[in-house]
């Protein structure tokens, strides 16, 4: 059942909802591994870390909600179920128990470095078939590459 039509030609459709079905994944994904990372992080840069952490947290929420939004006002039902995230995630898995700061710190590197390379496909890809979604996609990225840089900067 479609109660929505998408303004776009179906081929374009098929790419842009591919695009923003695997963005909401990935960002559904940062912010659960970025919020268990701020329960678990301990060491001298705990309160620093804690608080960047929620900051990434707050960011991958309200970006997902624009991509889950803007798919469905394409006509396409966002799917950010628990069992869908994990089975396809371009994000390594968080670690189970208590993080030092320094691996805390890597660990956000790692995930924003594999959602930016994945949204940065997304951007190429979406351009022809949907500058709207394309121009989501360079924000989020934006504000992603910020984030990343200030996790790089604590270790440097």
């Amino acid at each position: 059942m479609s109660v929505v039509k998408s303004p776009l030609p179906d081929a374009d459709l098929k790419i842009v909802s591919g695009a923003l079905q695997g963005a909401l994944v990935d960002l559904v994904d940062l912010s659960l591994v970025a919020k268990q990372i701020h329960w678990n992080v301990v060491g001298p840069r705990f309160r620093s870390v804690h608080l960047q952490l929620d900051d990434v947290v707050a960011s991958a929420r309200q970006h997902s909600d624009t991509v889950a939004e803007r798919a469905s006002t394409l006509g396409v039902s966002p799917d950010g179920r628990a069992a869908t995230v994990a089975g396809s995630s371009g994000i390594a898995p968080a670690a189970e128990g208590w993080v030092r700061d320094t691996e805390a710190v890597g660990t956000l590197v790692d995930a924003l470095g594999a959602v930016i390379a994945r949204m940065r496909e997304r951007v190429n890809a979406t351009g022809d078939a949907d500058p709207v979604s394309q121009d989501i996609f360079i924000q989020i990225t934006a504000d992603l590459e910020k984030h990343h840089w200030m996790f790089q900067a604590e270790n440097g």
